[in-house]
């Protein structure tokens, strides 16, 4: 039995029957890790000693028969969501060092819940990227093709939960960046309602579209941890208001009658053939389940890219004003503050980060507020009354993650608005403000392909029930990398 190829849920079982102990399980996936890292680069930030010191304490726990739902399971943090006693850098130089002096909320939960926090993984710039190439430590490596890139921006949490370096992880999703790794490294990405996680501890990129969400192997798992992390956070004054249900009672392996709507404008020319091939297949199981499938348009789709590049940066000007060299982080000399400053920022941040803070400068300037940020602002609620009309009719949505597999390091790093393009299929749903759920559905040649399940505001319990169905109709989710 490979102990870092199991799920939560298996490991639960097994830790609760005292089969393995907490101490045996971290050891497994600390010495895998210390195996494969080296090519997979998921983790900016690893603990050892300090997993390995809880680990006991979970075990003792387990001796005296606590039954905290995640006790003794090893989890990876990605960099932008603070951990006490860990550096959070977001892949940014301009935060090296710096440590949090308190957990986020997710994380006190975890803690709570009896999870083992073994470190911090790699991540885009303060969360902006699809390829973890845009990180100022290093590329994160697929684990099914070391030569392509996991996605991103949570391309070190999905890359180290499918090598086999964490039970699960934890990722945000801004514009995807949690279901669009996931499904290029083989694993389920869970974006939940906005609000429905607190975002206390999370360092904000963009306000109004950012969530955590977790990353796990299989729909089970997604749905154990969201039960954990869930919930209104009176330190977060956008969570939702109200306890957050189970979710493990939404695991009923049923669509029968269940209605699924196509959006026609996510099967569009230009994506991946093969890509495009899997998810169809995985529609034709669910049909051939009981589901009723049908087309639906959502017209104002097309206009979600630039909807997101305007809005994300904007409100990323805003946010990242605060590293000013004075308060925490890096520091540049100079001869006043006001030298101080763009030396800090000039050499502290990244080219994409930077490239982002100007548009969305530019974006929300005298001048050019009415015709570009307000505007955009306006078209997000289309966009949002284009999914609560089709949400009427359809019980969840489907459609590919991602238009295309895994591609080369490299391949799109000199062209943002290629890079960009990477992320069509996911950008809506921040957008919108519902939940959505990326699952395994297949390969193209020896690549991963996702498939996604939108769900109405609030009700992520129908997202995961459709897409625990598909699970155990199917084999992907058992599927592991070479590596």
């Amino acid at each position: 039995m490979e102990l870092h190829a199991l799920t939560v849920h298996e490991a639960r079982e097994l830790l609760r029957k005292r089969e393995i102990t907490a101490v045996e399980l971290t050891q497994a996936i600390l010495e895998r890790t210390s195996l494969i890292d080296g090519k997979i680069k998921s983790y900016l930030n690893l603990a050892p000693e300090a997993a390995l010191e809880q680990a006991g304490q979970a075990d003792a726990l387990l001796n005296s028969g606590s039954r905290a739902p995640l006790l003794g399971i090893p989890v990876a943090i990605k960099d932008v969501i603070s951990a006490r006693g860990l550096p959070t850098t977001c892949g940014s130089r301009i935060l090296k060092g710096y440590q949090p002096p308190y957990d986020s909320t997710a994380v006190t939960r975890l803690r709570e819940a009896g999870a083992i926090i073994l470190g911090k993984t790699n991540t885009d710039e303060f969360a902006m990227g699809s390829s973890t190439e845009n990180s100022q430590y290093f590329t994160t490596h697929n684990p099914w093709d070391t030569s392509r890139v996991p996605g991103g921006s949570s391309g070190g949490s999905a890359a180290a939960v499918a090598a086999g370096e964490a039970s699960f992880a934890l990722g945000s999703d801004t514009g995807g960046s949690v279901r669009q790794p996931a499904a290029l490294c083989g694993v389920v990405g869970l974006r939940p309602t906005y609000g429905r996680i607190s975002r206390y501890g999370l360092v904000a990129y963009a306000s109004s579209l950012d969530q955590i969400g977790p990353i796990t192997k299989d729909v089970t798992d997604a749905a154990l941890v969201l039960s954990v992390i869930a919930g209104h956070d009176p330190q977060d004054s956008t969570s939702l208001v109200g306890p957050a249900p189970d979710y493990t009672r939404a695991l009923i392996p049923e669509v029968r009658g269940m209605r699924i709507g196509l959006p026609q404008e996510y099967f569009a020319s230009g994506m991946d053939r093969e890509v495009e091939s899997r998810v169809r297949e995985a529609i034709s199981l669910l049909e051939s389940l009981g589901a009723k499938v049908e087309e639906v348009s959502l017209p104002h789709t097309r206009y979600s890219l630039p909807t997101y590049y305007l809005i994300a940066p904007s409100e990323a000007s805003a946010n990242l004003a605060r590293y000013d060299g004075v308060k925490y982080g890096y520091s540049a000399d100079g001869k006043d503050a006001w030298q101080l400053i763009r030396r800090t920022r000039g050499q502290g941040f990244g080219p994409e980060v930077k490239r982002r803070i100007m548009l969305g400068t530019y974006a929300l300037s005298a001048g050019y507020y009415d015709a570009y940020y307000l505007q955009a602002q306006k078209v997000r609620t289309l966009i949002k009354q284009d999914f609560d009309r089709a949400l009427e009719k359809f019980d969840v949505l489907v459609a590919p993650t991602s238009p295309e597999a895994a591609f080369p390091i490299g391949e799109k790093k000199k062209d943002p608005l290629e890079m960009y393009m990477a992320d069509i299929f996911v950008l809506a749903q921040p957008l919108a403000g519902i939940p959505a759920i990326s699952i395994p559905c297949g390969f193209a040649g020896e690549l991963p392909v996702g498939m996604q399940i939108m769900g109405r505001p609030g009700d992520e319990e129908k997202i995961l029930q459709v897409a625990y169905t598909y699970e155990q109709a199917s084999e992907w989710h058992k599927m592991r990398p070479p590596v």
